[in-house]
């Protein structure tokens, strides 16, 4: 899937987006689980966000995604902000020739792009190759009542008066999955110009990945939600998992 024109308007739909705290997510587990990590390795980097944030934090940060569009992105804004990241097109289903690394994260729910039990399997043993041993891998991903009960059905939108956009939720062929339509109007001039993204995301049970992992060879350490100290429940939105190579 490539990002195309949405990889350009990335950063502004996700101006609100908590950086700060996938950032604490990051630090508190290297702290509890492993405090000698440097080299980091992101995967779904997007725009570079994360990974120019992790920098800043003293890690050595490589990112990876499938999207040149968004590489490109992160490559300009890293160099503005005089940050050195290493930058690769990989599908993180299929990483290879990156190197081991003492933690892999996949954050913003990008691991949610994996649509099948056997490629988000592929995706965690993909990753168990580029770490260390006893490495740790971080990620989030949407609950199943965040895609059911929340994204399937709404609509949302803004009506700012250089970038508008609709954005539509609607069932998705599998089980506990969301199509996202999304239709942004751009100003040029004088005219708006329309494009349009179709993003689909799945998730699954909190049991099944973390059955996966144990499959894959982790250790899982650690699953909570939203980003407190606390065991998912019906009503989480985000769930967040540290696993260890084991």
């Amino acid at each position: 899937m490539s990002y195309q024109q949405f990889a350009y308007l990335y950063d502004e739909l996700m101006a609100d987006a908590p950086y700060s705290k996938w950032l604490s997510f990051i630090k508190n587990a290297v702290s509890a689980y492993h405090p000698n990590i440097i080299r980091l390795l992101d995967v779904g980097c997007g725009t570079g966000s994360m990974p120019i944030l992790l920098a800043k934090e003293g890690f050595e940060v490589t990112g990876v995604d499938l999207s040149s569009d968004m590489l490109m992105v992160a490559k300009e804004k890293a160099e503005n902000e005089n940050v050195e990241l290493s930058l690769f097109q990989q599908d993180m289903r299929e990483l290879e020739g990156l190197g081991a690394y003492d933690c892999v994260t996949i954050l913003c729910d990008s691991l949610n792009y994996i649509l099948t039990e056997e490629d988000i399997k592929q995706t965690f043993l993909s990753v168990w190759n580029h770490l260390e041993p006893n490495g740790l891998l971080l990620f989030d991903v949407h609950s199943l009542h965040k895609i059911n009960n929340i994204f399937i059905g709404s609509t949302f939108g803004s009506n700012n008066e250089e970038l508008s956009y609709i954005w539509q939720c609607y069932q998705g062929e599998h089980d506990n999955s969301v199509e996202h339509d999304l239709s942004f109007f751009i100003l040029n001039k004088d005219n708006y110009e329309r494009y349009d993204e179709l993003h689909i995301q799945r998730t699954f049970s909190v049991e099944d990945y973390s059955r996966w992992l144990k499959e894959c060879q982790f250790e899982v350490l650690s699953i909570t939600a939203d980003f407190e100290d606390q065991n998912p429940n019906e009503q989480s939105e985000r769930i967040l998992f540290i696993a260890k190579k084991s």
